[in-house]
């Protein structure tokens, strides 16, 4: 990878290149990069430890800290996934609560180490900005009984079915 000016860094308490791989395993346009270790003992580790990992999420540049524990991720940092379809849509929304993740609300989850993944498919957001404020407005409305966002139901709620 090559070095880059800002990016991402995400804190993880000892398991930084696990979420890495699975992350480059998952996404497109994803992959793992060089992996430091510690050069000496630090307060969540010792020498020889992995304490940063460089990789890439969907061409985003990023870094995982193995910073230790007590720093939580919460929803005010999310990854939007744009979608093409349902089949997409479930892919990424089931690979990550079935790794350990948990479902939320109108396509958030969060995977297992506390980040949190807007699953967007494209209709969605065309959907709920559509020119027609009662389509868009109805489109939302469905949007907000959701978890995993179910591309039929809010393209019939936009037509009003």
């Amino acid at each position: 990878m090559r070095p880059v000016k800002n990016r991402i860094c995400l804190w993880y308490d000892g398991d930084a290149e696990e979420a890495a791989r699975f992350y480059a395993s998952l996404f497109p346009d994803s992959a793992v990069g060089a992996v430091h270790r510690a050069p000496a003992d630090y307060p969540a580790g010792k020498e020889g430890d992995v304490l940063t990992v460089e990789f890439r999420v969907m061409g985003i540049p990023c870094l995982g800290l193995n910073g230790g524990p007590g720093v939580s991720h919460n929803w005010a940092f999310s990854f939007q996934v744009a979608t093409q379809d349902q089949a997409e849509t479930d892919r990424y929304w089931h690979a990550i609560i079935d790794h350990g993740g948990q479902a939320s609300e109108c396509g958030w989850c969060q995977d297992k180490w506390g980040i949190s993944w807007q699953i967007a498919p494209q209709v969605l957001t065309e959907a709920i900005t559509d020119p027609d404020p009662e389509a868009g407005r109805r489109a939302f409305e469905a949007m907000m009984q959701m978890g995993k966002i179910d591309i039929a139901t809010i393209e019939a709620a936009r037509r009003s079915e």
